[in-house]
């Protein structure tokens, strides 16, 4: 009697991508196709292969340089408990562009838990050894192609911008994308009708939380949910009553140039090509082109607001920040308290308060009061816990500050040096292998070593660089041993610095009724 064999079926990870630069394809049938087009193509795949589909990960409107692609992070969550036995793309350059990762991964981390890498179109399979050189050839294009990517959008879209052309992802509000001409603004006359209203009742004298209030008292929508109800994917804040007109948009609104037909772009630049996170670009940077779209606000009303800005202006501001800025928060709805004056006396509330009768619980307390709550719980907890003496003992400072300053800016300066270096030596030492140059062997022994080399300096560097901090906060403080246990264990006032070093954050809610008591919540650093 013959005996019966179990066939035991692999298991196939889907993995599926959709960038930004796919959505402007002319039609699903396009190279990249749509997410749906790829789940058919390697699910038939998978069929014919006769493997089990494990699962199918998802990310759409994703860069393959992203890292922090929330499906990719899965999958390789899931890959590393050997969870399934193949990973397939319909490209190599769907998992990853970067070559880093294609070595981490793909020929480094995926054959060690024991996981097969198949791309289909681009012919990828680790369980081919033949085509290894084919994959890091790949993954080298691709890390090439995201740099050389990088430049020319950067390139183009800086001419764009320098011409006047509208390039962001969503028209400001008050505006909509002409449908015939690429970056053209045309007016959007429910919205628009909003913001001459806005400026119309500023130069009448109403107060920008008086403006945000009427609005959210009549219904009307702020210009997040205006976007969303337009049916545009606008990402919407997780904070409570972000529906909600506030000060912080009227305040943009009414000094915002592109409502009298001025495009202004280039407030923020992008860090790196490999990450989307952005940082603010002074103003000397920004991209102005006057007389590019049809105004919103005519320029006599705009003058006009513009001068009662100006007016209205504490002329006594000299930059300092606020003893408690950005470190108090409403209990009720998360935004952070701002600072009012009446009588003399500084008040911390929440904005929300004054823009809608249901908004919020009423977060108010004094500066004055907190101070005095603050000061009061950091003398407590110094008087239970700290030994005066040990600490004085135990904290050392350094006669020249400057000179320890110098030392560690040249040190940050040569490891900066020491890794752009590595990491130039070891694409040259990739290079080298692809084209047979340097054996296999030699690329891994000596790629280990930069490698080692490399995150030693990183080590060193991130080292340096928070000696550096801690060194330009004693600056601030001073040397003074004494001086400084004592500002920490026997306070009478607070200043900027204290918060900032001892302070995460607070939460105020509503006083108690029938008391005086206010619920503070203070977050400590340590």
């Amino acid at each position: 009697m013959p005996r019966k064999v179990m066939v035991i079926k692999m298991k196939a990870a889907i993995y599926c991508r959709l960038s930004e630069e796919d959505t402007s394809k002319l039609n699903e049938n396009d190279d990249s196709g749509s997410i749906q087009n790829q789940k058919s193509m390697l699910q038939q795949y998978s069929i014919e292969q006769g493997w089990e589909i494990y699962n199918i990960y998802s990310d759409d409107d994703y860069a393959g340089a992203d890292r922090r692609r929330p499906e990719f992070n899965r999958l390789l969550r899931d890959a590393e408990q050997r969870k399934f036995d193949i990973v397939l793309c319909k490209t190599q350059s769907r998992f990853t562009r970067e070559l880093e990762l294609v070595e981490k991964y793909i020929h480094g981390l995926f054959p060690l838990w024991g996981i097969r890498f198949v791309s289909i179109v681009d012919n990828a399979d680790t369980a081919n050894k033949g085509n290894k050189k084919s994959r890091q050839i790949n993954g080298l294009v691709n890390e090439w192609y995201l740099e050389d990517m990088s430049e020319n959008i950067r390139s183009v879209l800086t001419n764009r911008r320098k011409n006047g052309y509208h390039i962001g992802a969503f028209a400001l509000y008050g505006y909509k994308k002409d449908p015939n001409q690429k970056g053209h603004l045309i007016v959007d006359e429910a919205a628009a009708a909003v913001v001459r209203e806005v400026f119309d009742l500023f130069s009448q004298g109403y107060g920008k939380t008086a403006i945000a209030r009427l609005l959210n008292d009549r219904g009307i929508p702020n210009p997040t949910e205006y976007k969303k109800l337009q049916g545009l994917r606008y990402k919407q804040s997780k904070i409570k009553n972000s529906r909600l007109w506030k000060y912080s948009t009227i305040s943009d609104m009414l000094v915002n140039e592109i409502y009298i037909g001025n495009m202004v772009q280039g407030k923020y630049g992008s860090v790196s090509y490999k990450t989307k996170q952005n940082r603010p670009r002074p103003r000397d940077e920004w991209y102005i082109v006057e007389g590019t779209h049809e105004a919103i606000v005519d320029r006599e009303l705009w003058n006009r607001v513009q001068a009662m800005i100006t007016e209205r202006a504490k002329p006594c501001y000299t930059g300092e920040v606020g003893l408690f800025a950005r470190k108090v928060y409403c209990s009720g709805c998360g935004y952070a308290l701002r600072s009012t004056k009446s009588r003399g006396v500084r008040y911390l509330q929440c904005p929300s308060r004054h823009i809608s009768k249901n908004a919020c619980i009423g977060a108010f307390i004094s500066e004055n009061r907190l101070e005095r709550i603050i000061i009061d719980e950091i003398n407590r907890l110094a008087s239970e816990y700290l030994d005066k003496d040990a600490l004085v003992d135990s904290i050392e400072f350094s006669t020249d500050y400057q000179t320890q300053k110098a030392g560690l800016e040249r040190d940050i300066s040569i490891f900066e040096k020491k890794l752009s270096d590595y990491s130039k030596t070891l694409s040259e030492l990739y290079l080298d292998k692809t084209a047979g140059i340097v054996s296999e062997s030699d690329y891994i022994e000596m790629s280990k070593t930069f490698s080692s080399e490399r995150h030693r300096l990183e080590k060193a560097l991130t080292n340096c660089q928070k000696q550096l901090y801690s060194l330009n906060e004693s600056l601030k403080s001073g040397d003074d041993r004494q001086r400084l246990i004592e500002q920490y264990t026997r306070l009478g006032q607070l200043n900027r610095e204290i918060v900032e070093i001892l302070i995460d954050h607070i939460t105020i809610g509503k006083r108690i009724q029938g008391s005086r008591d206010i619920p503070v919540e203070i977050y400590w650093n340590f």
